[in-house]
Formats: structure tokens, sequence, C-alpha cells
């Protein structure tokens, strides 16, 4: 299984093994992590597992495609690196990635 750091808005690090098809978001979220609200359970309707994806790793994923990229449009603040963590699946060729989460999607509890 993959490793993958996330990085949470306050820069706490959490490193899981996430198995290989799975996405960063369903990774993120099985394993409650704040910060990837996930609203529309990965459909890509929603926008809120924008994350940042580390320079390192952008060419080695799969670009976004043109409705990914249209929802990132939405974002609160997006970078070049942006992504939807929904549209990223875990692979061994993503091995050690560390994906940014924005402070916009903390939850207020």
């Amino acid at each position: 299984m993959p490793s993958i750091t996330y990085i949470k808005a306050d820069n706490e690090e959490i490193t899981l093994n996430v198995p290989s098809g799975m996405t960063l978001m369903h990774g993120a979220t099985l394993n409650n992590i704040d910060g990837l609200l996930a609203e529309c359970g990965g459909a890509m309707i929603c926008a809120t597992c924008h994350c940042y994806i580390d320079q390192e790793f952008v060419n080695k994923i799969k670009p976004a495609s043109a409705g990914e990229r249209e929802k990132l449009r939405i974002v609160n603040t997006p970078k070049p690196n942006s992504r939807l963590a929904c549209q990223i699946p875990v692979s061994e060729a993503i091995e050690g990635i560390r994906v940014y989460l924005p402070a916009s999607q903390i939850l207020n509890r």
C-alpha cells in the first residue's frame, strides 16, 4: 500500500498507507482527517475535497479533466497544483505523495 501524507492547514502531518485503487479523498475520509470535507462522497459535484498536490507529484498523476477544472474554479484559494482528491486514484506511482489541505475546509466543531 502506498504511503500518503496529508498535511492539514495547521501543518499537522498524517501519514497513512492507503490501498491502491482508492482515491486520495477516500483515504482521508475513512481515516477522519479534518480538512477534507468531501460532501458529495466523490461524485465531483461540490469541490469540497479540494487539495494541493506536492509539486514533485503534479506530473505523476493524470491531468485534471475538463469537469474537474470547472469545479476547481469555485474553490476559495485555487493554485496551479489544486486538484479534487476524489479524482486522484492511489497507486504505487504516487508513493510518498504529500497532499496539502486548505484552511477553507476545516470544520467548525
